[in-house]
């Protein structure tokens, strides 16, 4: 179970870079298959990354949420705009674009790393799957441990019965992965607190006000929301929470 997850993680990594650089392979794979069983040992390893590729691009989203800053850019995205009292405004899709392409931005640096050091070489013939798998694992462990609590790795490698790895290259995807996750939800959550005071105040404010002037049957969200929109534009609110969202990762 552990092999075929890092082969897909591996997979999902070259479709990546693909995506990045624009890369074409020179070789389209192609599986061949005759009746009398004569198929060339080049055309079963074609056919054998294609059915792996296949099988990593039907479980690329998860891994996308997991190994990457998606997590916490969608969550932070979310908390914020149910501070400001919007429902469906950005609409979801927006939200979700909006996270991924920040995703592809704060990755870049990795996605690069990955490409020029194993995917690459990879395709060229100068290095085995295996040895593609662990130079396009040490990128992507980098940056997974600068945002993993040390905590959060401790508990999963007391859950797993585990002895401490005497250094990181030995921290296996297994603990890093769930780790990373707990990792990023802290994160978020303590980023979308920050982000619900502000509004909060001016919910507090506004009820108060109408409460005084005996108002109480006007509802506080119709004249707060105004004021909070207000505020957001004012403070031009979308460069300073994606520039705090960028910040975040380095």
């Amino acid at each position: 179970m552990k092999k075929i997850l890092s082969l897909a993680i591996f997979f999902i990594l070259v479709c990546l870079c693909l995506n990045a650089f624009g890369a074409q392979s020179t070789a389209t794979p192609s599986l061949s298959i005759t009746l009398n069983g004569a198929t060339t040992p080049q055309n079963i390893s074609n056919a054998v990354k294609l059915l792996i590729l296949l099988t990593a691009l039907a479980i690329a989203p998860s891994f996308l949420i997991m190994l990457t800053s998606f997590t916490r850019i969608i969550i932070v995205l979310s908390i914020l705009r149910q501070a400001i009292g919007l429902q469906q405004e950005p609409p979801n899709q927006i939200l979700l674009g909006i996270a991924l392409f920040l995703t592809i931005f704060i990755m870049s640096p990795t996605i690069s790393a990955v490409y020029n050091n194993a995917y690459k070489p990879f395709n060229e013939g100068k290095l085995s799957l295996e040895q593609a798998y662990d130079a396009a694992q040490t990128p992507i462990k980098a940056f997974m441990l600068k945002q993993t609590r040390q905590k959060d790795i401790a508990l999963f490698l007391r859950i797993a019965k585990q002895p401490n790895p005497q250094n990181e290259q030995q921290l296996g995807l297994n603990i890093l992965v769930p780790a990373f996750i707990i990792s990023e939800l802290k994160t978020a959550f303590e980023i979308g607190f920050l982000l619900y005071i502000p509004f909060v105040i001016i919910d507090i404010v506004v009820s108060s006000v109408l409460m005084s002037m005996g108002m109480m049957m006007l509802p506080p969200v119709m004249i707060s929301l105004p004021f909070k929109l207000l505020l957001f534009v004012l403070a031009d609110g979308w460069n300073l929470v994606v520039l705090s969202l960028v910040k975040s990762f380095h």
